[in-house]
């Protein structure tokens, strides 16, 4: 599978779809609902019903996800593109653009490095996130 960044028919934009039970991705939903006052994004766990129709829609086996992925702006960006996708545009953060000088395939060696290994370096969650009353709109059952 190619995780080159690509346009896209018909997703919703500005979706963020990750691994629920993963501690690292959960915590990186949470420095975006911290540093997206605005509300840009939502979010999707891919273990939910919606999540796993999306991650099948963009070709990631929800059951050994290798990939995280954001759709902004008709585009659909995995890996490292997601990650400075996300960033790109969240306030005091757009600096972090500068990342992408470093080329991809560097940036995603790196990324996969961390994918692999996530639940023996961060853990695992016994479930998924439980998003708070508050900021439970931004996520897609």
């Amino acid at each position: 599978m190619s995780w080159t960044s690509r346009r896209h028919e018909g997703l919703p934009d500005r979706v963020i779809l990750f691994d629920g039970e993963c501690v690292l991705c959960s915590r990186w939903v949470s420095f975006v609902i911290r540093n997206d006052p605005a509300g840009l994004f939502r979010f999707v766990s891919i273990q939910g019903a919606s999540g796993t129709d999306l991650a099948a829609r963009l070709g990631i086996d929800p059951r050994d996800p290798e990939t995280n992925a954001v759709t902004a702006d008709g585009h659909v960006h995995f890996k490292s593109d997601a990650a400075l996708a996300v960033m790109a545009r969240l306030p005091g953060w757009r600096w972090t653009r500068i990342a992408r000088i470093v080329p991809k395939p560097i940036r995603d060696w790196l990324y996969d490095r961390i994918a692999r290994n996530r639940y023996a370096l961060f853990g695992r969650n016994d479930a998924c996130l439980v998003p708070s009353p508050d900021i439970a709109g931004r996520f897609i059952a």
